[in-house]
């Protein structure tokens, strides 16, 4: 059992004020593999008390000093690649190896990465006869979800220490565990007292204590809308600076010259990765008319073979999803999209054979799906494929953009021209054409009701600073 019920504050594992603690299910099997403290108010105000007097000097610290520290950071993050991989498939029930890759190697490149940017960021630029500085925001404090447990987290923090500020992060309550372990790596990396700080809790009580403190100056989310809007509410009350990046409903739109085994597998690993739980999943897919019978066929013949079940074995593609409230959500969606007139052709409602003691859902695909229709047009963080058909370009790109999210897209096509203008076209944060690797200096965040702000590289640096105009003669 993983009982862990002390919170990481000025350097040290400390006894909750409360005594209220919270399980940890693991979504595989739904037995409990441990606790942690259901944090207080009491608990949150030592924690920022730690950050604030820790940024007095941590925000003097150099560049020079950070990316040292940043470095040391990433180094003990890879003596602990086993026991972090090992973590979020229990917790998270990932697959193991997806855990390991992009789990695990996302969040150890957003400490390289944010090293890596501070060799040449500009922390002073001049304008006419103006210096304009670029000071460390203040105490940051971080909510993160439970989808990217490691990740999340990492983004933040690597981009806050960058900027010389502090931190207070709370995890979510799903998947905890790993973000437990990143503190035990900061105290190995010798990260002062104080700089970094974690108090796990209910969202009700630390997340909101986090968005309404006085004494913290700026808040980043990670999450669904309707806690986002919960989290500017708060904030506005102390006039801090959020960022957000919420939900998606990212269309991946399919071009007629397309090699389709090739956009079938895009539309796969893009569509069920984590089991559908991300929020740049390509949640509605855009096929032209006259390759969409083939396309379907042969999107239900490779869905079916993909491996199903226990997130330890190294073969398996699709794990559970993380709760009964997860699997009880998707199950809405498939019974809407049903009731709504959209064509099942696999998958379903109930748990795929011989996996009900977990939270698993079966791979879904619907066709015959309309951009009116739910399932098309709300988030629903599973493995259900709608496909969506279109004419022409133009229409396609109405079908993308017709969302109130903008966070992701895809484009899958042969003709570099016309990929490019397509992806030009859909109003998101962050587009793919056909598998691009990742970019770990690019931008990630959305437009529209998919947030505000941006993480990953010099953008996410920039988050955590504040602009200063010094004017003289």
């Amino acid at each position: 059992m993983l009982n862990r019920t002390q919170h990481f504050i000025n350097g040290e594992w400390i006894d909750s004020t409360g005594t209220e603690t919270i399980e940890v299910i693991n979504p595989a099997n739904k037995k409990t593999i441990g606790k942690i403290s259901n944090g207080t108010i009491q608990d949150l105000n030592r924690a920022v008390s730690a950050a604030r007097n820790a940024f007095l000097s941590f925000s003097q610290t150099t560049r020079e000093e950070r990316i040292i520290l940043l470095n040391k950071i990433a180094d003990e993050f890879e003596k602990r690649k086993k026991d972090i991989v090992d973590t979020i498939t229990l917790e998270l029930g990932s697959p193991i190896a997806h855990s390991e890759t992009p789990q695990y190697s996302m969040a150890l490149a957003h400490y390289r990465q944010a090293a890596k940017e501070l060799e040449d960021f500009e922390f002073v630029e001049y304008k006419n006869h103006t210096a304009i500085y670029k000071e460390p925001i203040g105490v940051s404090g971080l909510i993160t979800p439970w989808n990217f447990p490691a990740n999340q987290a990492s983004t933040k923090i690597a981009s806050a220490i960058a900027a010389g500020s502090t931190v207070v992060l709370k995890p979510a309550q799903l998947t905890p565990f790993t973000a437990m372990i990143i503190a035990d790596i900061f105290k190995s990396a010798g990260v002062p007292d104080g700089v970094f700080n974690l108090v796990n809790g209910s969202g009700r009580v630390i997340g909101d204590g986090i968005s309404s403190h006085s004494d913290i100056d700026y808040v980043s989310f990670t999450g669904s809308g309707n806690v986002g809007k919960n989290i500017s509410e708060n904030a506005a009350k102390t006039i801090k600076k959020v960022s957000l990046e919420l939900g998606g409903k990212s269309p991946l739109i399919v071009l007629e010259d397309c090699d389709i085994k090739k956009a079938v597998d895009i539309t796969l690993s893009k569509s069920l990765f984590n089991s559908g739980q991300v929020c740049t999943a390509a949640a509605k897919i855009i096929v032209p008319e006259s390759i969409h019978d083939e396309f379907t066929k042969v999107l239900e013949e490779e869905i079916s073979k993909l491996p199903i079940g226990n997130p330890q074995n190294k073969d398996t593609f699709i794990g559970p999803l993380v709760s009964e409230k997860q699997y009880n959500q998707v199950q809405e969606y498939i019974d809407t999209g049903i009731k709504e007139g959209a064509h099942l052709i696999i998958g379903g409602k109930g748990h795929p054979e011989g996996l009900e003691e977990g939270f698993y859902a079966r791979p879904t695909i619907f066709t015959n799906v309309n951009k009116n229709m739910t399932i098309a047009k709300e988030e629903i963080f599973g493995p259900v494929i709608p496909i969506l058909t279109y004419k022409d370009i133009g229409e396609a790109i109405e079908i993308a953009n017709d969302t109130i999210y903008g966070l992701a897209g895809y484009v899958v096509g042969s003709d570099n021209n016309l990929t490019q203008k397509v992806a030009s076209s859909i109003r998101a944060g962050r587009i793919t054409i056909n598998n691009a690797s990742e970019d770990y200096s690019a931008p990630f965040g959305g437009y529209k009701q998919s947030g505000v702000g941006r993480e990953w590289g010099k953008y996410g640096i920039e988050e955590y600073l504040e602009l200063k105009a010094v004017l003289t003669e």
